[in-house]
């Protein structure tokens, strides 16, 4: 592992896209497992009797049984049908025993994991910050898979990524520790200010608590500074896709969007291109 601090930034990066592969492997499973097996814990809380002092299953054995399998024949995946994009493409994405076609979505997930590391490391260099960066930059990927999916933002993805911000950020990594905490504060109480502002005048919810979360968590790893234009981006890509998607009767007009992709993407985009998205955002009006 220390050997690849001291590799040139093109070798690094390569390395970095085969870990990212992996990952995404994993992040296919994840973004499956998590809203499911975290449903089935809070079922079994709800059912357990005030004298029933057995602990419920935890959630936590939803990620890793059964093994992986064809969810139409039960066929088992073994190892050599589970390597990144490779299998799949070898495959010709076709289960191996029961010929049942295997999503897109699958190598797609997997690119993008690899795509990101490889990125973080060109932008940062081999580095701590290439890492931290990555491991943000995964998390935002599978949170906007599962609300993407489930309209849901897990805490326990949302939370530990604020703390990490901000713990990565007493060295200065991204940003001074001061503006970080801001950031964080600022993130989650401009949501939740919009949120019982829309709720108030308009008498519903508009968006759920796992954004404020995730905005906080966007503004402990970037800053009170980067807000602004996350918000901005995030609000402009999510008006574009929901007028075309209503433009093409693929979305009603009632029909809600989840809103965590485009923070995620907004988080992404702040991260590699932050101080020019400002110059810029800042330079329109002056």
């Amino acid at each position: 592992m220390t050997a690849w601090f001291e590799l040139p930034v093109l070798w690094a990066a390569s390395i970095a896209l085969v870990f990212g592969l992996l990952i995404g492997s994993f992040l296919n499973v994840l973004v499956f497992r998590l809203p499911k097996a975290m449903h089935i814990y809070w079922e079994a809380q709800a059912k357990r009797g005030q004298d029933d002092l057995s602990p419920p299953p935890h959630w936590i054995r939803g990620l890793s049984k059964p093994a992986s399998s064809c969810p139409k024949c039960g066929h088992p995946i073994r190892w050599y049908e589970n390597i990144p994009v490779f299998s799949w493409v070898l495959l010709r994405a076709r289960c191996s025993a029961c010929k049942t076609p295997i999503s897109l979505r699958y190598p797609l997930v997997e690119l993008s994991a690899g795509i990101l590391t490889f990125l973080s490391t060109l932008r940062f260099g081999p580095s701590g910050t290439a890492i931290a960066a990555s491991i943000l930059l995964l998390t935002l990927l599978a949170l906007a898979l599962i609300d993407a999916d489930t309209f849901e933002l897990p805490d326990v993805l949302t939370l530990p990524l604020m703390w990490l911000g901000l713990l990565v950020n007493t060295t200065g990594m991204f940003v001074p520790l001061n503006d970080a905490v801001i950031g964080a504060a600022a993130g989650y109480l401009s949501l939740w200010s919009m949120y019982w502002l829309y709720l108030l005048t308009r008498g519903h919810e508009g968006m759920g608590y796992g954004d404020f979360k995730l905005m906080a968590a966007l503004g402990a790893w970037m800053g009170w500074q980067m807000l602004p234009a996350i918000v901005l981006l995030s609000s402009l890509v999510g008006a574009a896709i929901g007028i075309f998607m209503i433009l093409t009767a693929k979305l009603g007009w009632k029909k809600p969007l989840p809103f965590g992709p485009y923070l995620a993407g907004a988080g992404a985009l702040a991260l590699f291109y932050g101080p020019q998205i400002n110059a810029w955002y800042l330079g329109k009006f002056h």
